[in-house]
């Protein structure tokens, strides 16, 4: 029975990613411009594709744990995402420069709005799913760009080995 209930709940990620991916109804942003040059970061997985599922859990600490992980150049992975804090916390991936660029408008405008197939935003206590295709070596960042959460340590690295 346990594992026929987490076998429907790894089928439902996705589409509980896409109910929780947003910044509530705040004004609208498009991360276009993040999820351009996305070379050597990767791209939206297909579930079919799924070889592992990685879990990763967000806290108020600022913390994702784990905060370093290691795949295969051309994996398909499912991040299994918990917010086991009480504040909203996301997990965006993207190269560094990206992920900084985008920080600091967030700051600017911290009423942001965005859903994008390379994010996943979840209020607290909150889980989802993301699904994510890894095209080449090297190394991938992630982190929360709410203000002040990567500041803060939010962040993480994923080696494509």
């Amino acid at each position: 029975m346990k594992k026929t209930l987490s076998v429907i709940m790894l089928t439902l990620l996705p589409g509980l990613a896409l109910a929780a991916g947003e910044h509530g109804g705040h004004q609208g942003h498009d991360m276009a411009s993040m999820n351009q040059g996305t070379h050597g970061v990767g791209q939206p997985g297909k579930a079919a594709d799924v070889s592992r599922t990685i879990e990763v859990v967000m806290s108020d600490d600022m913390r994702f744990s784990p905060a370093h992980i290691e795949v295969k150049a051309g994996e398909t992975v499912r991040f299994f995402v918990k917010n086991a804090g009480k504040l909203e916390h996301e997990l965006v991936i993207g190269n560094a420069e990206a992920l900084l660029e985008h920080a600091e408008m967030m700051r600017q405008m911290p009423d942001m709005h965005h859903a994008e197939p390379n994010m996943i935003s979840l209020q607290g206590g909150q889980m989802g799913g993301l699904v994510w295709q890894f095209d080449q070596a090297g190394t991938v960042d992630f982190a929360c760009l709410l203000p002040g959460h990567m500041e803060a340590g939010m962040k993480g690295a994923i080696q494509v080995m």
